[in-house]
């Protein structure tokens, strides 16, 4: 089964509307997903994407 990959452009699509600049801080502090370079763009897995979702609702729920 293929991975659909987003790209910097698809990710406030999915919800994740952060600057550039806290987007690569989270990155380096691995609170974000790594991107993967195909060419001379960067894509993230929407798998990968979905799952740091659902982990941030998870800690939400585990906060109440």
């Amino acid at each position: 089964m293929a991975t659909r990959l987003l790209d910097l452009d698809d990710l406030p699509q999915n919800g994740i509307k952060f600057s550039d600049t806290h987007l690569w801080r989270l990155i380096k502090a691995g609170r974000f997903p790594r991107p993967v370079k195909i060419g001379y763009r960067l894509h993230w897995s929407e798998e990968e994407i979905d799952s740091y979702i659902a982990e941030l609702l998870a800690r939400r729920e585990n906060a109440a």
